[in-house]
């Protein structure tokens, strides 16, 4: 074992809080069985006596790649069992079953399922093989995708139970450990592939960059650092700002002269932070806010309840009354999906739907339903034994879909841009929802891989509209 790597490791740990010695843990450290979390079993291995904690392993069959995932599991049997270290191993199957076109968010997503588990069988903490150069493939995906100082920060060294003990190293540096010890390791054949954004980053810009400089990783990941530094540094400050100008009252409400006078990224954080609850905090709407403060008057709309008014030396967050009948305005932000209990929901915004299980035969079901309107249906069976926890409601940040015929996952913001699914509907807009993942979006139907087809039994049919509004909007959510 390198004792200059370890040392650095050790010294990461403590210097980031991850660990320390003498507190009793119980440390889990997630093990696909390649270089970097074989060397991430061996270092926490080497760490053991001096800070004193359990260590355990777990692995995750996603069941995506056959053969390839069954001796990716072996091997780390194997190996676990060679290093006396306990493994816990999670099947697809006893967690979730793979859906259609299941890919690396899904995979991601199954893996953080077996580690809630973890929890809930007693680990404190789980130990996951982030190295600089994911730190650094991470900062160039968000960069390019168009990011703030908060995504520039990368991936954290701690984020609650989860620790990047790694994060100090680079992907060289994990193979020389695993060298240096004798160990082997296995290479998932998906990593080879350029059908992932990632992968194209790892093997066409990384190089590039690094024929440039060949520190360019570990600069990257330097940067990310400084970038988490100045973020946590200005939103603390921006919370100063927003507290010593904050109105007393039930109303939120801010003196407009201490804003106006405030350095303009300070006020440029300060206005985001109020824009994030709201919706997705898109840069216009952050620069609109600011300009209305600077002038003193004007307003914000962010959504069709919530807008930002500034006069009279304040600024206001105001919630609009609903133009709704007045047994609406209680309507509730999302409800439960219970076809066999209560079809009809009611939403914010004026939706009213219902929510049927259908058992006739395939056929005789399609026949008698304008075509369009097979969007709507979908497989019950197969969505309550995917998903979990199934709730209607509108969208909110982090919302991904998969559009029908597509293979792919997209940010609900960005399929609604492409859609072009009118402004005044985007945040009322029914959705049946599992977590951030959307399954049904009213006026385009179910998402990709749950169409029912000739062997369905249960068939769900989602349908919604406005009360209040004109017909075209009524048109559009039929």
């Amino acid at each position: 074992m390198d004792t200059a790597i370890l040392a650095r490791v050790e010294d990461f740990c403590i210097r980031e809080g991850l660990l320390q010695p003498g507190t009793p843990l119980q440390l889990a450290a997630a093990v696909s069985g390649g270089a970097d979390s074989m060397a991430l079993l061996l270092l926490l291995r080497q760490l053991q006596p001096r800070f004193g904690y359990t260590l355990s392993a777990c692995h995750v069959n996603h069941g995506l790649r056959g053969q390839s995932a069954d001796r990716d599991e072996a091997f780390v049997r194997a190996e676990c069992a060679r290093l006396g270290v306990p493994l816990r191993v999670f099947h697809a199957a006893e967690l979730t079953p793979p859906p259609a076109h299941a890919g690396e968010d899904w995979a991601r997503r199954l893996r953080y399922t077996a580690f809630v588990q973890l929890q809930g069988q007693g680990i404190d903490a789980i130990a996951t093989a982030h190295t600089a150069n994911d730190q650094a493939e991470t900062l160039l995906l968000r960069l390019a995708r168009g990011t703030g100082l908060h995504g520039a920060g990368g991936i954290r060294p701690r984020r609650g139970c989860y620790l990047r003990p790694l994060l100090c190293l680079s992907r060289a540096e994990t193979e020389a450990v695993c060298r240096a010890a004798g160990q082997t390791w296995v290479t998932d054949e998906t990593n080879d592939t350029d059908a992932y954004a990632r992968n194209r980053l790892r093997h066409s810009a990384l190089p590039a960059l690094k024929s440039t400089n060949a520190a360019a990783v570990q600069n990257l990941a330097r940067f990310c650092e400084k970038a988490a530094r100045a973020d946590a540094y200005l939103a603390a400050g921006a919370a100063k700002l927003l507290a010593a100008a904050r109105l007393p009252g039930a109303e939120p409400a801010w003196q407009l002269l201490p804003l106006q006078a405030a350095d303009p990224l300070l006020l440029e954080t300060a206005l985001h932070s109020l824009v994030a609850p709201v919706r997705d905090a898109e840069e216009k709407y952050v620069q609109l806010l600011c300009a209305v403060v600077r002038q003193g008057s004007g307003a914000v709309q962010l959504t069709g309840q919530v807008r930002f008014c500034a006069g009279n030396g304040c600024l206001r967050q105001e919630m609009l009354p609903d133009a709704l009948p007045r047994q609406l305005e209680s309507a509730p932000q999302q409800v439960p999906l219970l076809p066999e209990k209560q079809p009809e929901f009611r939403l914010r915004g004026g939706w009213k739907g219902k929510a049927e299980l259908l058992t006739a035969d395939f056929e005789k079901k399609i026949q008698v339903v304008h075509k369009k309107d097979l969007k709507n249906r979908a497989d019950y069976a197969r969505i309550t034994t995917l998903y979990t926890g199934l709730v209607l409601r509108a969208r909110q940040p982090g919302d991904r879909f998969r559009p029908a015929g597509r293979g792919l996952s997209k940010p609900l913001r960005k399929w609604m841009n492409e859609a072009g699914v009118p402004n005044e509907l985007r945040d009322t807009l029914p959705l049946l929802a599992s977590g951030s993942e959307i399954l049904w979006v009213c006026g385009e139907g179910f998402a990709d891989g749950l169409a029912p087809d000739t062997e369905s039994r249960w068939i769900l049919h989602l349908n919604a509209e406005i009360e209040t509004q004109e017909e075209k909007t009524n048109e559009y959510a039929r």
